[in-house]
C-alpha cells in the first residue's frame, strides 16, 4: 500500500510535531512514530528550555556560554541564529498551549539556571518540562485534520531515486520511506515530496542510558545508508546524574537540581567538584561526567552522591515534585537523603549534517532535533539548548519546505516500488538479535564510553564488523521485525561513533582519550564527517 502525503515526518518529539503543525497549514502530513505519539525523548526532558527572557540576560551571554560548553568547535553563525530566534520560538510554543511555570506572583516566568549557564534563562514546567511541551503539541496535532499519525510504525529505510530504475533524476533525492506496522507486520510505502527525520538520538547504543527505548539511532542510520553526510558522532554526551538503583530504569536527576544548589559528594561526604572546575557542581556536563567517572574508578565505588538536603524541604518538594516523588518510590527522600547517582548516555551532539534550514545533502530530506548535526553544540551540548534547537529548526525547516512545495515528488508515486521481502521467512532464531544487541551495548560502554583509548577503539571496531556481518546475513534472510530494524540501526550508529572517535586524535569536550589527552588547536578545530561510499 502506498500512502502519499505532501510531508512525511519520522518522529513525534518537539521537533517533529512542531514541524508537522506548521506544515499542516499548507499541505497534508503523515507522522510516523515507533510507539504512541507521546513517547519521545522530549517527554522525558526534566530541566527546561533555554532562551533569553530576562532583561538581566543577553544574547551575547547565551552565545558565549554555548561556545564555551562546545569546546571551541561550535558554528558561531548557527549559535547566534538559534539564540536570537529563541524568544519568538518560545512564544510560539506558549501560543500552542505550553504552560511554563510562573513566579509566585504569576506575572512573569520562573527562570532557573543549569550547569554552564552564566544567568537564569531556563524556562520550565516544574520538573516535567518535556512532558508539558509534548502534551500541548500532541493535543494540537490530534485536532488538526491535515495531520495523520501512524503510531506503532517503525521506519525501515528511506526511499531514494538511486533505488528506482525508472527514475531519471540525477540527484539522489529522497521520495519517502518504508515503514513496518509493528502490530500486524505489514510494510507500508510512504511517498512524500519532503521527508523530515525527527527521530531523536541513539542512547540505546550504550549499556547505561537515560534515553527512552525508542532512541536507537534510526534516523542517523537510515540517512547514512541513503548517502547523507553524518558528522561528529564521537561526541556522545553522558548525563552525569542518573539514579543508581537496580529497579530504576534510566531515571535521570535533572541538571536543574545542581542548578538550585545540590552538591556532588563521595561516599565519605567529601565534595569533589572544586578540584575539577572553577564552577564546581555547575561545570559543563562533560567535565562533571568525567569527574564522577574518575572518582568512582579512583575510590572503587559504584556511584557518587547528590546532596540537596541543605536546602529547605518545602522548596525542594515544590521545585522538583516529580523527581522527589519518583525518588521516594525507590526509597530516597531527597530532602533528607543523598541520592546515589552515576553517569549514563544521554544526548548525541553529532548526527545527520544539515544547513541552517535543516536540509541534508540528499535533496528532499530534512533532519531536525537530536538526529541532526547543526553545529550548535560543538563538542558538548549546553544544558537545555536541545529543546530550543529542535523547536527553532522545526520552524526554519517548515518555512523552507513549504516555500519549496512546488518541487514535490520527482516521479509519480506509482513508480515507487512497494516493499519486496523476496524469499525472506519468519525467524525462529531471535536469540541472534538479543545476543548481538546486548554485546553491542556492552562493548560500546566499556570501549567507547566516557574515557577512551586507541586500543579500546580498535577492539570495538573489530567486534562491530564481525557483528555487522551476522546482522546483514540475518536481515536479508528473515522478515523484518522492529527488534531487527533497531539492531541493524544500532550497529550502524556504533560503527559511525567508533570511526569518528578514531579520527579525532585529541581530547575535546565529550571525546576524551588517554592516548591524546590535550586539545589539538592546529588540527582539532574541525568537524568529523563521514559519507557512505557507493560502489
Amino acid at each position: 500500500m502506498i500512502i502519499e502525503r505532501d510531508f512525511l515526518v519520522i518522529g513525534s518529539g518537539i521537533a517533529g510535531l512542531s514541524f508537522a503543525l506548521q506544515a499542516a497549514a499548507h499541505g497534508t502530513v503523515a507522522v510516523v512514530t515507533k510507539r504512541d505519539i507521546a513517547e519521545s525523548a522530549t517527554r522525558y526532558a526534566q530541566g527546561g528550555i533555554a532562551t533569553v527572557f530576562s532583561t538581566e540576560d543577553s544574547f551575547d551571554s547565551h552565545v558565549e556560554d554555548t561556545k564555551v560548553a562546545g569546546a571551541g568547535i561550535c558554528h558561531e553563525d548557527v549559535v547566534r541564529m538559534v539564540v536570537e530566534e529563541g524568544p519568538q520560538t518560545i512564544r510560539d510554543l506558549i501560543e500552542r498551549g505550553v504552560k511554563f511555570t510562573t513566579s509566585t506572583t504569576g506575572d512573569e516566568y520562573d527562570l532557573t539556571r543549569e550547569g554552564g549557564h552564566s544567568a537564569r534563562r531556563i524556562l520550565h514546567a516544574e520538573d516535567i518540562t518535556g512532558r508539558e511541551i509534548e502534551r500541548a503539541l500532541v493535543d494540537a496535532v490530534r485536532k488538526n485534520s491535515n495531520i495523520q499519525v501512524f503510531e506503532h510504525h517503525i521506519a525501515i529505510d528511506l526511499i531514494t531515486c538511486a533505488k528506482i530504475a525508472r527514475c531519471t533524476i540525477n540527484d539522489n533525492c529522497c521520495l519517502g520511506a518504508y515503514a513496518l506496522n509493528i502490530n500486524d507486520g505489514q510494510v507500508h510505502t510512504f511517498a512524500a515530496g519532503k521527508t523530515v527525520l525527527a527521530s531523536g538520538g541513539a542512547g540505546k547504543v550504550y549499556l547505561y542510558t537515560c534515553n527512552p527505548d525508542v532512541a536507537s539511532g534510526d534516523g542517523v542510520a537510515m540517512a547514512y545508508r541513503a548517502g547523507a553526510t553524518v558528522a561528529n558522532m564521537e561526541f556522545m554526551q553522558f548525563h552525569p546524574t542518573t539514579l543508581f538503583h537496580p529497579n530504576a530504569k534510566s531515571f535521570l536527576i535533572s541538571e536543574a537540581v545542581r542548578g538550585e544548589g545540590a552538591i556532588l559528594r563521595r561516599r565519605d561526604g567529601t565534595a569533589f567538584m572544586e578540584k575539577y572546575h572553577p564552577l564546581k557542581d555547575l561545570a559543563p556536563r562533560d567535565i562533571v561526567a568525567r569527574a564522577i567517572d574518575n572518582e568512582m574508578k579512583t575510590y572503587g565505588d559504584d556511584c557518587v552522591f547528590l546532596d540537596i538536603t541543605h536546602e529547605p524541604a518545602d522548596f525542594v518538594k515544590s521545585r522538583f515534585p516529580n523527581i522527589h516523588q519518583t525518588c521516594m518510590e525507590y526509597g530516597f527522600d531527597m530532602t533528607k537523603d543523598w541520592l546515589p547517582v552515576v553517569p549514563a548516555a544521554h544526548y548525541l551532539c553529532g548526527g545527520v549534517s544539515v544547513n541552517m534550514d535543516g536540509q541534508t545533502d540528499v535533496p528532499g530530506l530534512y533532519a531536525i532535533g537530536e538526529v541532526a548535526f547543526t553545529g550548535l553544540h560543538g563538542a558538548n551540548r549546553l544544558a537545555s539548548n536541545s529543546l530550543l534547537e529542535g523547536a527553532v529548526y522545526a520552524r526554519r525547516a517548515a518555512d523552507h519546505a513549504v516555500s519549496n512545495m512546488k518541487k514535490q515528488l520527482s516521479i509519480p508515486s506509482g513508480d515507487i516500488p512497494e516493499w519486496d521481502s523476496g524469499t525472506a521467512t519468519n525467524s525462529d532464531e531471535m536469540v541472534v538479535v538479543s545476543q548481538n544487541w546486548d554485546e553491542i551495548r556492552r562493548f560500546m560502554w566499556n570501549y567507547v564510553g566516557i574515557v577512551r583509548t586507541t586500543k579500546r577503539l580498535e577492539r570495538a571496531m573489530h567486534r562491530i564488523r564481525l557483528i555487522q556481518t551476522e546482522i546483514d546475513e540475518y536481515y536479508w534472510n528473515f522478515n523484518v521485525t522492529s527488534d531487527l530494524i533497531e539492531l541493524r540501526n544500532l550497529a550502524t550508529v556504533a560503527e559511525l561513533i567508533i570511526i569518528c572517535a578514531q579520527n579525532r586524535k585529541e581530547s575535546r569536550g565529550l571525546h576524551h582519550t588517554i592516548d591524546y589527552p590535550e586539545r589539538d588547536e592546529t588540527n582539532g578545530k574541525r568537524d568529523t564527517t563521514i559519507k557512505k561510499q557507493f560502489m
